[in-house]
């Protein structure tokens, strides 16, 4: 790349498109659940989001983790569980299933998610805007009092009183001058996943292979009754990837990582990794996307030829955009840590509960590695409040987390519980006249407790 220069732009007013109590930005998992949870009390709620759909990793055909605890008690409630329970009721998601990897897993059609957060926003009045990104902050002091987004309409400003983030990436956050971490000690991030979809797929024969030959199809700690009915994720078949290797095709994981989706002969890949993708540098993301589609039919490849079940499968579709394990996240009141996961520590000011095991996808590549909470753990509402920056609130993979605690609380279900904890205290901080961080807490989680949410005692 040729070194950078710089040109300078004439100073210029910007349009203020419109004005908001709570603005959301980013309608992913945190983001629907916040809009949710923030609209009432007449309050003018807007959801800007980057995409032309709502669900973010909710629509790229992974499952929706850790809905149990360890134990096998269910952990994340609320909104969260009502989203599940429009689902299911079109058949578009499955039942909380116990995973021995991955505590619980849950099914969803990603289509009808994007018709279900739509329909959700609708109902609650709360206004959508798509195709726009968030580019900057309008800050008066240390106060968010909106942002720039950007469109093919130009550069316009949506003011608001509170501020939500739920980027992923921390943009907002970012813009507004809080500080951001990336990754581990050398700045190393989870590498991203590419997901896709066979269609055709004999799963009874795989379900057969599995369980009557664990010689052959060696599977990581999973016990063979997971595979007989119902969803299940195989993980493991590491001779049938050896095998292919040395036929030449390119596998970037060491395990086979399939998941059963809601139609009886298909199957979710969770197989292609690329290695250093930094979802803030627009080069970057870009190479993951084209390398991730190259692995794609490699993977395609491999499981036509070495796994049951497969040969007679065809590629159906291919994720709209790289699930991202793992991007900026902001420095807050409280930076939660593995040791807090790990040795389950409580919190005064829970507004959360989450359980899935602290599970680091290396961002050099090989095995992941997993660290085991007893069964579930708190997650403080200062998490999500910036240090030292006025009416803003980070909800979702971004909050404040390091490294190792973010490999846990990244999954879909906890995200949502931020979200909605986020929403919830947003509306709750303006209706007593108070920033968010000086919200009483006490109110919040009295809420929360009220409206379905799962907080320990």
């Amino acid at each position: 790349m040729s070194e950078k220069h710089s040109i300078h732009c004439p100073a210029r007013d910007i349009p203020v498109r419109a004005e908001a109590d709570v603005l959301v930005v980013g309608g992913g998992p945190a983001g629907i659940m916040a809009a949710e949870a923030a609209a009432g009390d007449g309050l003018r709620v807007m959801l800007v989001e980057s995409r032309g759909f709502l669900g973010g990793n909710l629509t790229i055909g992974l499952p929706v983790l850790g809905f149990l605890g360890h134990k096998g008690t269910q952990i994340i409630k609320g909104l969260p569980q009502n989203f599940i329970d429009r689902l299911r009721a079109r058949g578009a998601a499955s039942e909380h299933r116990p995973c021995a990897l991955h505590m619980s897993l849950t099914i969803i059609d990603p289509e009808e998610a994007k018709r279900t957060a739509l329909e959700i926003m609708e109902e609650k009045g709360v206004e959508v805007l798509l195709y726009v990104f968030c580019t900057d902050v309008v800050k008066e002091g240390d106060d968010v009092k909106g942002v720039i987004i950007e469109s093919k309409a130009g550069r316009e400003a949506i003011l608001a009183r509170t501020v939500i983030d739920c980027t992923g990436d921390g943009d907002v956050a970012f813009h507004a001058g809080v500080e951001c971490r990336k990754g581990d000690a050398e700045g190393g991030m989870q590498p991203p996943t590419l997901m896709f979809c066979m269609k055709g797929v004999d799963v009874q024969r795989l379900r057969d292979a599995i369980v009557q030959h664990p010689d052959v199809y060696d599977m990581d700690t999973m016990p063979a009754e997971q595979f007989r009915t119902g969803k299940f994720i195989t993980v493991g078949l590491r001779n049938q990837i050896e095998q292919a290797r040395a036929k030449g095709i390119h596998i970037p994981v060491a395990r086979t990582i399939l998941i059963t989706g809601l139609a009886d002969d298909e199957i979710w890949v969770n197989m292609t990794r690329v290695n250093g993708v930094d979802s803030t540098r627009p080069e970057s993301y870009t190479h993951g996307e084209i390398e991730g589609r190259k692995q794609v039919y490699e993977v395609e490849r491999y499981l036509r030829e070495f796994v049951p079940g497969f040969a007679g499968a065809h590629l159906e579709k291919i994720a709209p955009f790289m699930g991202i394990r793992e991007s900026r996240v902001i420095v807050g009141k409280y930076v939660l840590t593995a040791e807090d996961i790990l040795e389950d520590r409580r919190f005064d000011d829970a507004i959360a509960v989450a359980g899935y095991p602290v599970d680091i996808h290396h961002a050099k590549g090989g095995d992941c590695t997993l660290y085991w909470c007893d069964d579930c753990y708190d997650i403080p509402y200062r998490t999500l409040i910036p240090a030292h920056v006025g009416n803003l609130l980070v909800a979702g993979r971004c909050s404040s987390m390091n490294h190792e605690a973010m490999a846990s609380t990244r999954v879909m279900s906890t995200c949502m519980a931020l979200g909605e904890a986020a929403g919830r205290a947003a509306r709750l901080a303006l209706k007593a006249g108070v920033q968010p961080a000086d919200l009483d807490v006490e109110a919040l989680r009295a809420e929360l407790r009220a409206t379905g949410a799962y907080l320990r005692d």
